[in-house]
């Protein structure tokens, strides 16, 4: 039967080197392939891709076995959502003729089971960031796209290459919890539960993952990454279990 559904966020397929990356896309489409069979829904929760521009006539070329997986698990019937995220924010309509998938831009609120879930990439929340939330607007705006859209493919896919060796996912490093008091999401979900109850806030962005319960019958699922932790997320109707992927 397929009944459960899984999240997953931060693979940043592309960032450099090239052969690391290809080598994560081959640990990512074996986790996919274990998943097919049980899989209902795939939320794949932002910064799927480093870096993603969808022009008129041209995507950025790669990650043709993780696609080629996906499009198998479309075509079994699994829903795909893909939420924009900070790198790969500039999906329109490619992924979604291709696979069928849905495009999510910011936060989506649904009810699975009887449980309400509040998922979000995590970029550009909580307290602080002023510059990066600017930037975020900017970068969303529709004169942003379109100057970026005049670019030739080659220049604009080279500088958002350069710009990726700088990236988190390139520099190797790994996050620290800070602690409940300072972890911004946490902080933002706290202040969402004072206006309104979710069971559940699925998160990505933070490289980080945690599995913490936040208020009154609430908890917060960090997904991780998948540079140091291979981690997802899988909710069995019953359950949200916060699992490792072994490779």
């Amino acid at each position: 039967m397929r009944d459960k559904i899984y999240f997953a966020s931060d693979f940043h397929l592309g960032v450099s080197p090239l052969a690391v990356s290809q080598e994560r896309e081959k640990q990512i489409v074996a986790w996919l392939d274990t998943i097919k069979v049980d899989a209902k829904a795939l939320f794949l929760v932002g910064d799927i891709f480093d870096f993603w521009f969808e022009y008129k006539t041209a995507v950025p070329k790669g990650f043709v076995r993780f696609l080629g997986k996906l499009a198998e698990l479309s075509d079994l019937g699994v829903e795909i959502t893909f939420f924009k995220g900070n790198h790969d924010m500039w999906m329109f309509g490619y992924l979604k003729e291709e696979l069928g998938a849905r495009i999510i831009d910011n936060e989506l609120e649904l009810t699975l089971d009887g449980k309400k879930f509040y998922i979000h990439h995590g970029d550009g929340l909580g307290p602080g960031d002023a510059k990066y939330k600017f930037l975020k607007k900017f970068f969303r705006s529709n004169i942003c796209q379109w100057l970026f859209g005049c670019l030739h493919p080659s220049i604009g896919i080279g500088i958002a290459n350069r710009w990726s060796r700088h990236s988190r996912g390139a520099s190797g490093g790994e996050e620290v919890f800070l602690g409940e008091d300072k972890e911004w999401l946490i902080l933002y979900a706290k202040e969402i539960l004072q206006k309104k109850h979710y069971d559940f806030f699925v998160f990505g962005h933070r490289h980080l993952p945690y599995d913490l319960p936040i208020g009154e019958n609430s908890r917060i699922v960090n997904l991780g990454d998948w540079f140091h932790h291979y981690t997802y997320a899988v909710w069995d109707g019953k359950n949200l279990s916060l699992e490792k992927w072994t490779h």
